[in-house]
């Protein structure tokens, strides 16, 4: 990231239910970003902290395109609740009511559902095995692995395991098993969903390149979409998580969620902090 110019160095902090970002506007300036300024940004301790990182550039034919990092600095094409985020971010700076958002090989609808809560469509999910991907041909509704988890593709992979109680899951350490399982070439999300009463899941997720969050858009979304293709739920659902509750719908046009978002503050990373890094 260019030094010499303070606008450079100005950053969001912003977070839906809990899932935080860091957000960096790069439309009228250049933000030089890298794995390795990412995964110092992401340091809770030494850095600003985050589970992803976002970058907004523009785009063609778009109101922006927004590029995403995880916290281990790996790029990720997918992540729903940093574009409900920036999504309400440029509706409030344009005064649009919606508008078009890239995000890897996809356009994103986003609107505004009222009351405070942004809408967005994340788009079709993948569930042929190409389209997570997988690393062999098979069925995506139940993978040869222990539990038998569905797998789902939203722009990035997802394995969601459906278990009588999510509480009781050991996320820290069935987590990044199931993340770098060999049958995800590009490693995977993972969720643990119980049924809590009709078309209401209770979620924990473990992210790719992140680990435990407390909330993930494309994981809910996945979820969402899993739980329908089983006959546990209709196309429409309220997934509660740890940082709160997210409504999904889902569309012949795509996967819509919905949910509140929250600009927490703007700061400006110093000079200091940047040359430690060189």
């Amino acid at each position: 990231m260019n030094t010499s110019d303070q606008t450079d160095r100005t950053f969001m902090k912003m977070h839906g239910l809990g899932n935080d970002f860091v957000v960096l506007d790069a439309r009228t300036r250049k933000v030089a970003m890298t794995p390795a300024l990412a995964m110092a940004l992401a340091d809770r301790h030494r850095g600003v902290g985050f589970d992803q990182l976002a970058v907004i550039v523009p785009g063609e034919g778009v109101d922006a395109e927004l590029i995403f990092y995880n916290a281990d600095g790996s790029i990720s094409a997918a992540c729903g609740n940093a574009t409900r985020c920036i999504a309400r971010h440029l509706m409030a700076e344009t005064g649009a009511a919606a508008l078009r958002l890239r995000a890897g090989t996809r356009v994103l609808a986003a609107r505004d559902a009222g009351q405070g809560l942004t809408s967005v469509n994340m788009g079709r999910p993948e569930t042929r095995w190409q389209g997570v991907p997988l690393a062999r041909a098979m069925e995506t509704l139940e993978l040869p692995i222990a539990g038998g988890p569905t797998a789902t593709g939203m722009g990035n992979p997802h394995c969601t395991f459906f278990v009588e109680d999510a509480e009781a899951i050991d996320l820290e350490t069935r987590g990044p098993e199931i993340e770098h399982h060999p049958l995800f070439p590009e490693r995977t999300n993972v969720q643990f969903a119980s049924l809590m009463g009709e078309n209401t899941l209770r979620m924990r997720v473990w992210e790719r390149g992140t680990g435990v969050t407390l909330a993930s858009g494309s994981s809910s979304c996945a979820t969402a979409v899993a739980a329908h293709r089983r006959g546990l739920t209709g196309p429409e659902v309220t997934i509660h998580l740890d940082g709160g509750t997210i409504h999904i719908r889902v569309t012949d046009e795509g996967v819509w969620m919905t949910g509140p978002t929250a600009h927490v503050f703007t700061g400006t990373l110093t000079d200091a902090f940047l040359e430690s890094l060189t």
